[in-house]
């Protein structure tokens, strides 16, 4: 190239280098802020194989030891059941869909009849109110509940129920069926949709050896028609379930670690005592002498004496407790509540500085959880049961409908759980009667709320009238307004167009 043609040339423009940039989420950076955050990205069979045991028996440990854990187990009692359990009601009704009164009405008396005392449970200890209760706390303290279903006519209606401990569907058993291939997760058989065959059950309890000589494991096969299995998945693919306190369980036992500490220290705190000292640390006089020689004077209350030349009095004093105790250990519980899905004030009952507002807006969430532990009973309890011990029943001959009748009564049950009385009644009845009055809501809907069947409602109702009336009682109110004659005439009806 000549030198016209390098004066002349043109400048190729110079090609930047792009670094190449992805924006990424917060939480996914491996900076230093993030360098002890590991993660695992197992299934949830995989992360619950190993842990599961371990969390169990330590949500168990807290259950006996904590008041805390105590406590919120007595909130899913109380809150999810209650005093009276699920109220069980069949609403089947006939080809003119007109309620079959008589029809009902032998079903639940023998639902009622088998869930007495003596019948319920294989043990004769449990009524059906009992395996409700039983039910609802051992889901939240181990995650999981089993039952099997044993259909013998030495029971009532020849059915009944037994409760095994999550501990015998052993979680060693894991592989194949070398019978059918199927897969065995955690003691779980399940087929290739991973709905669960089977259930590989031990004959005696793992850790029983204080009342038995140690055996081989052994199991059971227990067909899954004849396991109730209740947990609610974290994630999908879950084969068992794990406790409600697992979130807690590192905030519960480390608050009772520090309130352990906090009363030891404030123990010793209590134990003042002093010390008398002279300059050399020799020529020492006291009172007394023990056995080792060590000399001791005794101090009455309120005494007031000299000391001898060259001694002073030193009073130790640890000053403890602190009184950032109280405000720590709320600040801890607020977390503790939040992972139990409670309110804090019904897990600690301190209701100090607590104002309406904030007591109502807590209320209302932490029942809307109770709610849905209830419906979830409800399906995976209550029904499943209820249906069982009808087909049985049917079955054995123990009422009298056929058995072709059994999904007109299996699928009209309705099992209603406790309602709840609210922090201010007037406030919430007078919102109920506007909600009434503009047609928002139905008596249904009311009723519900507090635990009732509206049917049952009026007819208990009618029942105190005509009671009352017998006695000749007048009442001082009348509920929904006063009965007209057919033939009373309406004030301002002769004016209407």
């Amino acid at each position: 190239m000549g030198l016209l043609d390098f004066l002349n040339r043109e400048e190729k423009p110079k090609q930047m280098k792009y670094k190449r940039l992805f924006r990424n989420y917060g939480g996914a950076n491996s900076g230093r802020l993030f360098g002890d955050f590991v993660a695992s990205s197992f299934s949830a069979d995989s992360e619950l194989k190993n842990s599961l045991p371990v969390l169990r028996n330590r949500s168990r440990d807290l259950a006996r030891n904590n008041e805390y854990a105590k406590r919120f187990l007595n909130l899913i009692k109380t809150n999810v059941v209650g005093e009276k359990g699920f109220n069980t009601q069949v609403r089947a009704r006939n080809p003119d869909l007109t309620l079959d009164v008589a029809g009902n009405r032998i079903i639940e008396d023998a639902f009622h009849q088998w869930g007495r005392l003596g019948n319920a449970d294989v043990t004769g200890r449990l009524s059906w109110l009992d395996c409700q209760r039983v039910a609802a706390e051992t889901l939240a303290r181990d995650g999981e509940v089993f039952i099997k279903i044993i259909r013998n006519r030495q029971y009532a209606n020849g059915f009944t129920l037994q409760f095994i401990e999550a501990d015998l569907v052993d979680d060693q058993e894991n592989g194949r069926n070398e019978k059918n291939g199927n897969e065995i997760r955690m003691g779980v058989e399940m087929d290739q949709f991973h709905r669960p065959v089977a259930y590989h059950v031990l004959t005696s309890h793992p850790n029983d050896s204080f009342f038995r000589t140690p055996k081989k494991r052994e199991h059971v096969r227990v067909p899954a028609s004849e396991m109730i299995h209740i947990f609610m998945p974290v994630r999908t693919h879950q084969t068992r379930g794990e406790p409600f306190m697992a979130p807690a369980i590192t905030g519960l036992k480390m608050l009772d670690g520090f309130a352990e500490a906090s009363l030891v220290a404030a123990r010793a705190a209590a134990s003042k005592f002093a010390v008398l000292t002279t300059p050399s640390g020799e020529d020492f006089v006291g009172d007394d002498e023990t056995e080792q020689d060590v000399p001791v004077v005794d101090f009455e209350p309120a005494s007031i004496f000299q000391l001898p030349e060259g001694q002073d009095l030193k009073l130790i004093d640890p000053n403890h407790p602190t009184t950032t105790f109280d405000e720590f250990q709320k600040a801890i519980l607020r977390g503790i509540a939040a992972g139990l899905n409670v309110s804090y004030t019904s897990l600690s009952n301190d209701l100090t500085g607590v104002s309406y507002s904030s007591i109502r807006q807590g209320t209302i969430e932490e029942r809307d959880h109770f709610k849905m532990l209830q419906s979830f009973l409800v399906q995976h309890f209550c029904e499943p049961v209820f249906r069982a011990w009808l087909e049985t029943t049917m079955t054995v001959g123990d009422v009298p409908i056929p058995i072709d009748k059994f999904d007109k009564f299996a699928d009209a049950v309705v099992f209603r759980g406790r309602g709840f009385a609210w922090v201010d009644p007037q406030r919430e009845i007078n919102a109920n009667i506007l909600a009434l009055s503009n047609g928002i809501v139905s008596l249904s809907d009311i009723a519900a709320n507090y635990g009732r069947d509206v049917e049952d409602l009026f007819s208990q109702i009618q029942s105190d009238q005509e009671m009352a009336e017998r006695y000749g009682i007048k009442t001082a109110f009348q509920p929904f307004g006063s009965k007209l004659p057919a033939e009373a005439e309406v004030d301002g009806a002769d004016n209407a167009d």
